[in-house]
């Protein structure tokens, strides 16, 4: 059986003051097109394009709960979980395309 990687991300702007929550099949992809700005949404309009946060998943069903999980969160839980993974809230996707 294939195994799939599904990923929950957050974004955030420069100022971290802001947060964009999704999920994908395509992580570095998904993180490419928001930097690109492919999409006139959410993230574009408040410049969210710093990778601080992710988690990946087998099972799409599991990435999309935890999704809803995190947008329905606080925002302080959010942050919370940011320092815990990334304690300087640097671009996780920065060396990704050099």
């Amino acid at each position: 059986m294939k195994v799939h990687d599904y990923y929950i991300y957050i974004l955030s702007n420069k100022a971290n003051t802001v947060f964009y929550i999704g999920v994908t099949s395509d992580l570095q992809g998904r993180i490419a097109q928001h930097k690109q700005k492919v999409n006139n949404g959410f993230s574009a309009q408040y410049k969210c394009y710093r990778l601080v946060y992710y988690e990946d998943f087998q099972w799409i069903q599991d990435a999309i709960a935890r999704e809803k999980q995190l947008k329905a969160g606080s925002r302080q839980k959010k942050i919370d979980l940011i320092v815990g993974f990334n304690p300087s809230w640097s671009d996780l996707s920065e060396a990704w395309y050099d």
